[in-house]
């Protein structure tokens, strides 16, 4: 391995390097920009902007753009802010087929454009901040403006595929933990994405987008900032800023506490001005403190941090690790805990339920049943006479607001609540002078000197001959390798039903796992072309367990024997290593989550999903070799092909039993999504298929209403408006008119404009109630969901 290391390196000293560039706007083809040279940027024509190498460091620089008019350099754009480079060596080149590249010590490639034109090409750093690589006659090869770091620019377009990544902090140019991203619904949001978790928290997500001004019903995904400061957004978004109308340098930044600003240029004192920002208070931003711990504002200090009672800081220096217990839980006997009062505080989110109680007392003992899954409960007023309770199951998202109109009570041990301290709320936070990491990485200045000259040419030539030599045994053990793979993977082919791939193709076929077309807590989907031009959804699994190969197999070779019309095709998997990956066939529309409020499924359509979900979860409960719970029955596992044939996914994985052990179905943990989750999971009830029957009649409730299980729902009554969740809802609809068909127009969704069957809707709407009875003996199985729906003729609903 050193004799290669001497052989590269010798190999690098004897190539000759590009010539450099002048400092002017543009460079050209097979230049290059050294970070040894200062002077080797490129400036834009009226000054206002350079190019070239950024010290972000110790021995650490990135390739960059910056505004220079400010007393101190801004950044606007950077290519390489995960991965800096070395300040020795590290080139910056136009090559002469097109290509930008950027090189770590004139060796490694860090960053590349990947492109490629026969004609002349040149690199030009525009007024407007634009770096922009275009060929001879005018076309545009790349430019800056559609990679986007965390600033927008005046006139640069922020699109779907091209979010704004925070900084890791005001000294660290690392990607952070905020993101701003047209989402899958067109509207434009603020995401905290942490190492752990993370959670929307702008437009806030208890508001529906239509009460925040918002429009779904677009495709563009675009927003741009004018230089009058005007910022508009195809999801009908906008603002002015408080100087709009002068013609300034602008900036629209998501800068590293979550918030989303505006700044505006003084020329006078050269220095950036916010002139309009998103967020009002300071601590509504997700993920600023960390678990366990409080946001609080001071007029005079700022934001701070604190820890609640019970708990400590875990890293004094980064506040987003937040703060770890002193405590160790004792048994889950109720008698062993109390709780502490914490008025006008706030734990946004991580609710494992939400109950409806008259007092605390029953809120509290609600979080005293659940045991650890309980950390803490926050008890809110509603509008109906009675309370909010909130179950928390991770304490995360905390602030300290006057305003806020709630109380938490915290979750301790008797022994620790004796000795509480009241927390020191506005102590300025502890942050490292330099944020920056120095590379480890060290160089040798080459000697002139004729015998170590003899030496290293000696070393290359045994190298050479020793690579050679490997180079042969390598090739026909690979090539040995490869065959008995081969052979491995056709016999698995035939066991199975499904194909092996290697981690390393379907990287390939997925261009990186580059093209993202769903998530959710399985898992995240992409895109991808397979080498027989299938086109394919390729599933990277995240693993909960420390799953072994075999049991993995194991089931997954279940998985290929599954065989229904209403049942998403599996083509093979991958497992190498920690990485497990499923491959299954591409659906051209989606989910029935994405198509739901759309214009494309009218009544028949929607008629016909309901029946093909229905006969696709009767085969896995019923006709297949195993006995197979989905346990998250929603719309987003339901995937529409090109003729909108629904096809069941994300099953089989979830809980796989032989036919004898339906009596012993245990759990270790309650799966599913809120909503569409069945009594049994939060009572700790036994487990049945009766979880998927639940689930399913909630999701034909949402077909035919069109309204979210979790919304709240309006209802008109003697004392004025009522407040119902979807099932309530649509049973006092039923039972309000049962003589008259007024009900079916009232519940069904808007976007059908009268378009239906009524007595089909009747039925559905029947059967659905039927599925979501609270006792699960009441429910039917999914194969009699199946004949009520195709036979309603000899069918009772009395």
């Amino acid at each position: 391995m050193h004799i290669l290391i001497v052989f590269l390196l010798s190999f690098a000293l004897c190539i000759p390097l590009p010539c450099s560039s002048a400092a002017t706007d543009t460079l050209l083809q097979g230049s290059s920009l050294s970070v040894e040279k200062p002077t080797d940027t490129l400036v834009s024509a009226n000054g206002a902007f350079s190019a070239g190498f950024f010290q972000v460091g110790d021995n650490a620089f990135c390739f960059s753009i910056w505004f220079t008019k400010s007393k101190r350099p801004t950044l606007v754009w950077i290519a390489n802010r995960d991965q800096p480079v070395n300040g020795r060596a590290s080139r910056f080149t136009l090559s002469k087929n097109g290509n930008l590249i950027l090189s770590d010590a004139g060796v490694a490639t860090i960053w590349t454009t990947k492109t490629f034109s026969s004609s002349e090409v040149h690199l030009m750093l525009k007024d407007n901040g634009n770096l922009v690589l275009r060929t001879s006659q005018g076309a545009v090869l790349w430019q800056s403006f559609d990679s986007p770091t965390d600033t927008l620019l005046s006139g640069q377009p922020l699109t779907e595929k091209a979010s704004l990544i925070a900084s890791r902090s005001t000294t660290n140019f690392s990607s952070g933990f905020y993101k701003l991203y047209f989402d899958n619904d067109n509207v434009l949001r603020l995401l905290f994405k942490g190492p752990n978790l993370s959670s929307v928290y702008w437009p806030p997500t208890w508001k529906l987008p239509v009460d925040e001004g918002r429009s779904t019903y677009n495709i563009t995904k675009i927003a741009v900032l004018d230089p009058l400061g005007h910022f508009t957004s195809s999801d009908t978004f906008e603002f002015y800023p408080s100087d709009y109308g002068v013609k300034r340098y602008r900036r629209f930044t998501v800068d590293p506490d979550g918030n989303l600003r505006l700044y505006s240029f003084n020329e006078k004192t050269s220095m950036w001005e916010v002139s309009w920002q998103v967020i009002a208070e300071p601590c509504s931003a997700h993920g600023l403190c960390g678990a366990n711990s409080m946001c609080t504002y001071d007029p005079f200090i700022g934001r701070t941090c604190y820890c609640l009672q019970g708990f400590k800081i875990k890293n004094p220096n980064d506040w987003t690790q937040g703060c770890e217990p002193e405590f160790t839980s004792p048994s889950c006997n109720s008698a062993d805990f109390g709780f502490v009062h914490l008025p006008r505080m706030e734990l946004f989110g991580y609710d494992l339920e939400v109950i409806r109680v008259t007092n605390l007392t029953q809120c509290e003992n609600r979080c005293l049943e659940l045991c650890d899954d309980c950390k803490g409960v926050q008890l809110k007023f509603n509008e109906v006479s009675t309370y909010n309770c909130y179950i928390k199951t991770i304490l995360l998202n905390g602030r300290d607001s006057p305003n806020f109109d709630g109380d938490i009570y915290l979750k301790l041990p008797k022994s620790t609540m004796l000795s509480l301290k009241v927390p020191q709320k506005h102590v300025q936070l502890n942050c490292p002078a330099n944020l920056s990491q120095r590379l480890d990485r060290t160089y040798q200045d080459p000697k002139k000197n004729a015998w170590l000259n003899f030496l290293l040419w000696f070393a290359c030539g045994i190298g050479a001959f020793e690579i050679t030599c490997v180079f042969f045994v390598w090739f026909f053990l690979f090539r040995s390798s490869k065959e008995n793979d081969k052979v491995e993977r056709q016999q698995l082919l035939s066991a199975t039903g499904f194909q092996k791939f290697t981690y390393s193709e379907l990287k390939k076929a997925t261009s990186g796992f580059s093209d993202e077309v769903g998530r959710g807590a399985g898992g995240i989907v992409y895109k991808g072309t397979l080498d027989d031009d299938r086109v394919a959804a390729v599933k990277c699994l995240i693993s909960e367990t420390d799953q072994g190969e075999a049991e993995f197999l194991a089931e997954i070779s279940t998985i290929g024997m599954l065989n229904h019309m209403n049942l998403i095709d599996m083509w093979g998997y991958c497992v190498e290593g920690k990485h497990r990956l499923l491959v299954y066939e591409y659906m051209e529309h989606g989910s029935l989550a994405e198509n739901l409020h759309s214009n494309e499924l009218d009544w028949n359509k929607r008629f016909n999903i309901a029946v093909g979900t229905a006969k696709g979860l009767a085969y896995l409960h019923e006709e297949c070799l195993e006995w197979v719970l989905h346990c998250d029955v929603k719309p987003q596992n339901i995937l529409l092909d090109s003729e909108f044939q629904p096809k069941v996914a994300d099953f089989g994985l979830s809980k796989l039993l032989n036919r004898d052990e339906r009596a012993n179905s245990g759990f270790s943990r309650i799966r599913g999504t809120r909503g569409y989750m069945a009594p049994e999971w939060v009572y700790n009830l036994r487990i049945t298929s009766k979880v998927d029957v639940y689930s399913y009649g909630i999701v034909v409730l949402e077909m035919i209403t069109g309204k979210s299980p979790m919304g709240i729902h309006s209802l008109e009554n003697k004392g004025g408006i009522d407040q119902r969740r979807l099932v309530t809802w649509v049973k006092e609809k039923l039972n309000g008119a049962p003589a008259s068909e007024s009900w079916i127009e009232e519940i069904t969704d808007p976007n059908m404009q009268g378009n239906y069957d009524a007595a089909k809707v009747e039925l559905l709407v029947k059967v659905a109630l039927r599925c979501v009875e609270d006792d699960m003996d009441a429910r039917p199985s999914m194969s009699q969901v199946v004949e009520m729906l195709q036979f309603p003729e000899y069918i009772s609903f009395q």
